[in-house]
């Protein structure tokens, strides 16, 4: 959001307040106020005037301007209503230099995940992409991955969903009978020279208020109002934002978080890599994200792979 128009939002926020007050604190035309106060309309924030001067009566239930207001994190949203991909768009907004930029939408026509697997988005879930300038080397990328998948589930578990996180980049929800029922996925995508990152996209998809029929895939699916019912979404956006903006300070501290919720961590798995399928018991996660695997009494490090939970035997 617009700086001017922040501070126009958080003035009449704490209103009444004047037209010739706001042009005076801002160091603007009223005109310009005026003009501030009817873009945030249009955004949806309800907005009275009187008398004494504006006041905010209401907060859009979403959208960019919504989620930005009382965010207690640094990111600017972008908002669409529908688009292709949150993730083919934060990578252009990556490349013209932007900086903890998120791309939201209410849905998603070509979302896609890891493998390139088709991610089915619609309507009323959180589909968003974050754009990172970390200083940190390619190597450390997937640690955000992890962050990402900690802080969906933080937010999940706040809201009443007893979400766990499945290596490398699930939040799933296990129902009767030991099924598990994904909640949320990430794909992480990067570019970067040897030895620094020059860009880092985490993209985000969260099955929120939606049903579950809408959710076809070739694996169980949940969302939020399966489980608990319909959520703000706003809010729930926020707390990811604000978690993740928390975790990404200290990508080392992240793995002991990770570890704190997953699901992974001493079942039996079944891991297909690009050199062959591991097989046997998950029993650790080092950073930066590489699973640990006992195969008959000897460790094996998984950096990458897809992952499936065996039921004991």
């Amino acid at each position: 959001m617009q700086e001017t128009r922040r501070r126009v939002l958080d003035a009449v926020a704490d209103g009444p307040a004047t037209g010739p007050a706001l042009a005076e604190e801002l160091d603007v035309s009223r005109a310009a106020v005026w003009k501030h106060v009817e873009a945030l309309r249009d955004a949806g924030f309800e907005i009275e005037s009187g008398d004494d001067g504006y006041v905010l009566e209401s907060v859009p239930e979403f959208g960019g301007p919504a989620v930005e207001y009382g965010l207690e994190a640094p990111f600017d949203v972008e908002y669409h209503g529908s688009i292709d991909s949150t993730n083919r768009r934060a990578r252009e907004l990556a490349g013209e230099g932007a900086e903890d930029a998120v791309v939201l939408a209410d849905e998603q026509t070509g979302g896609r995940g890891r493998l390139d697997r088709a991610w089915d988005s619609p309507s009323g879930g959180i589909w968003m992409s974050l754009v990172l300038r970390p200083d940190v080397p390619p190597a450390h990328a997937p640690a955000f991955t992890l962050a990402a998948a900690v802080a969906v589930t933080r937010a999940a578990r706040e809201a009443g969903v007893d979400a766990r996180i499945k290596w490398p980049n699930d939040v799933m929800v296990t129902g009767e009978g030991g099924t598990e029922r994904k909640l949320a996925g990430i794909l992480t995508e990067m570019e970067g020279e040897a030895d620094r990152v020059s860009w880092v996209v985490v993209g985000v998809g969260i099955n929120v208020n939606v049903d579950s029929g809408e959710l076809p895939g070739d694996a169980p699916a949940t969302s939020v109002r399966a489980e608990v019912g319909d959520v703000d979404r706003r809010a729930f956006a926020q707390r990811v934002l604000e978690e993740f903006d928390d975790l990404r300070g200290d990508l080392r501290g992240v793995v002991d978080a990770w570890r704190e919720n997953a699901s992974t961590l001493g079942k039996r798995v079944r891991v297909e890599t690009a050199d062959g399928v591991v097989d046997g018991e998950a029993v650790d996660v080092t950073f930066p994200g590489t699973l640990v695997v006992d195969v008959d009494g000897e460790r094996v490090s998984v950096a990458a792979g897809d992952c499936e939970h065996l039921r004991p035997a």
